[in-house]
């Protein structure tokens, strides 16, 4: 069974949207090398509608390792509206969220990386199907948005062990959790 990896940037004060404000300052040669390393530990990547349009509008025009990988790898989007992607390699999860991701999870294959939290990330961490969360955690408050803006949510009680940690030397701290479930 393949595993569900997540990998968030989140800054001090739990924000993981709004990075215009917090977050680019941090990314370096060494950020991107392991992002790489973590698209590259993956065979396929899940996201949300967000996610998605963001990323489909910004990294086909890009060079580089990163966007290499990002455009070359299969992508699945979880959608009720999205119909026709535009982004090569990209098929659209248009049914029951916890269902479809549960069947991918059954397929044979490598890991399943997502970036981001938001309403399907969290649904999943729920559900109980997300296996590794990487927190990049940003040594900065964002002071920006709102509660749907925050890894943290009411009644999202999920416990994770720790199985590693890396601090980079921009201040950086990437910790690496496994569910318990």
């Amino acid at each position: 069974m393949r595993s569900l990896v997540n990998s968030t940037f989140v800054s001090l004060d739990g924000v993981v949207n709004h990075m215009d404000k917090w977050h680019f300052d941090y990314v370096s040669d060494e950020t991107d090398d392991l992002a790489l390393q973590h698209l590259n530990d993956a065979e396929v990547m899940l996201m949300g509608r967000a996610t998605y349009d963001s990323y489909a509008s910004a990294w086909p025009s890009r060079d580089g390792k990163l966007a290499d990988r990002l455009n070359e790898m299969p992508k699945y989007v979880a959608s009720t509206t999205l119909t026709d992607p535009e982004w090569n390699n990209t098929t659209v999860l248009s049914g029951d969220l916890v269902t479809a991701v549960k069947q991918l999870k059954e397929q044979d294959g490598g890991d399943i990386l997502q970036h981001g939290v938001g309403a399907v990330t969290k649904t999943l961490i729920a559900a109980g199907l997300v296996d590794v969360l990487h927190l990049w955690i940003h040594p900065v408050l964002a002071g920006a948005g709102g509660p749907d803006d925050t890894l943290l949510t009411q009644g999202l009680n999920v416990a994770f062990d720790t199985i590693g940690s890396q601090t980079l030397s921009n201040g950086l701290v990437v910790m690496s959790l496994k569910a318990k479930n």
